[in-house]
């Protein structure tokens, strides 16, 4: 289970910030397609804020991961 979660986090933590540098700077024309930010119609006119929604939930599957792997090593 922590694999898993790590690898999601990592995914959307890079894609958060992927579409964040991508919509303020209009940087990696080539992966736009790539991208859940614009691949989403509903979130067109709110690429940065979802962007940003995308990196903290990254982060937050990250931190459950880590604290996961300190949880097991305390038994």
């Amino acid at each position: 289970m922590k694999a898993v979660l790590t690898v999601f986090g990592w995914l959307l933590l890079l894609q958060g910030l992927g579409g964040l540098l991508n919509t303020l700077f209009g940087w990696w024309r080539w992966a736009h397609g790539l991208l859940v930010v614009n691949r989403l119609p509903f979130l067109e006119g709110y690429e940065v804020f979802a962007a940003i929604v995308i990196g903290v939930l990254g982060l937050a599957l990250l931190a459950v991961a880590d604290s996961m792997k300190k949880a097991e090593g305390g038994r």
